[in-house]
């Protein structure tokens, strides 16, 4: 397998969430030729596997990018292209890092995953968590190809809806569009109160909103908002809904969806055998959490086994319009992953 050329070609197929069909078909294609039993699951997901043993090893990467294709151009060592870092990169890292220890001889299986709608509802990821019961799980995210990455935040989205009924602006009364800006100062506020005994960023509420509209009739006007809010671990998307929604008044608070936060452990075999791998690849290994989330949310508490995401990449980068991966930590990765599974499965 010519593991650049894998990713270029992975790259130059266009994957928005909802469009990933072309994308699923090429990976199987090179999974297959690679000598992987691939094929693509009822979800639309692709999948690889190698190796035999009772227990899996499971590297599930996303094949679906934001929207917004950005030209497949290599400048020296960067490598230009939608999906290069979020999360093309990775997919590409585990399909190359499987299609080497396929000849080995595996006490593990080991199956390669590249989900659908990571950035939308998760939906390929949904579809494997109730298929699978892995022994240990990687997910495949940047986080540069020396870090380990333990645990994401999780995230609510919300909407928010006020009514008042239309007077003259000489009364001064509130009107809904300064209703649901003063909710929304107050939701900021209680945030801060919240995070000020929380210096670390992942340990704080995060909100951030995404959309305001206004509407009137002639006798009732109406104002909406639309807010996600980052969870740090402890903190439930309902505890938040019956918080946020106490400091709403009259109007209405609607929990849209939610994921919690999950934190990994790092004393277990699955870490360990990372942090030789990276150090044998002449790097110095280290841990990081992320403010995102990722399907690690979704099928982590499921599985309860242990888990990390690992993958190449800036993911300062994710979903910017100068999205890119350099090469040699692409390949590095490779090398890292190889030995790690090398590790777990030989």
């Amino acid at each position: 397998m010519d593991e650049v050329a894998l990713l270029t070609g992975l790259l130059e197929i266009y994957s928005p969430s909802g469009q990933e069909g072309a994308a699923v078909e090429y990976l199987v294609g090179q999974l297959r030729a690679a000598g992987l039993d691939a094929d693509v699951d009822a979800a639309g997901n692709a999948v690889g596997a190698c190796g035999q043993g009772a227990e899996t090893v499971l590297l599930l990467g996303h094949i679906d990018t934001v929207p917004g294709f950005i030209p497949v151009t290599r400048d020296g060592d960067r490598l230009n292209g939608r999906g290069a870092v979020d999360a093309k990169g990775p997919l590409a890292c585990f399909a190359a890092a499987a299609a080497r220890i396929r000849s080995l001889a595996l006490s593990r299986r080991v199956v390669v995953i590249g989900a659908v709608g990571e950035e939308g509802d998760s939906r390929g990821a949904h579809f494997v968590k109730d298929y699978y019961r892995p022994a240990f799980t990687i997910i495949g995210e940047p986080s540069g190809w020396e870090r380990i990455t333990l645990g994401y935040k999780g995230s609510a989205w919300f909407t928010y809806q006020v009514r008042r009924a239309l007077a003259h602006t000489s009364t001064q009364a509130e009107s809904a569009c300064e209703a649901a800006v003063a909710y929304w100062n107050r939701v900021a506020e209680w945030a801060a109160a919240r995070n000020a005994a929380q210096p670390r960023v992942f340990e704080q509420v995060s909100p951030t909103l995404r959309g305001m509209t206004s509407a009137s009739d002639g006798f009732e006007e109406q104002a909406a908002l639309r807010f996600g809010v980052r969870l740090p671990p402890g903190l439930e998307a309902s505890a938040l809904a019956e918080a946020l929604a106490g400091l709403a008044g009259e109007a209405e608070v609607t929990l849209v969806e939610g994921v919690s936060a999950y934190r990994g452990d790092k004393n277990n075999p699955l870490v360990r055998a990372f942090l030789a791998a990276i150090r044998q690849a002449g790097g110095t290994p280290s841990f990081t959490v992320k403010s995102g989330t990722s399907d690690m949310n979704v099928v982590a508490p499921v599985w309860g086994t242990p888990i990390v995401a690992y993958g190449p990449g800036d993911s300062s980068l994710d979903h910017t319009p100068h999205e890119h991966i350099l090469v040699s930590d692409y390949v590095r990765a490779v090398g890292a992953l190889t030995s790690a599974l090398t590790t777990l499965c030989a």
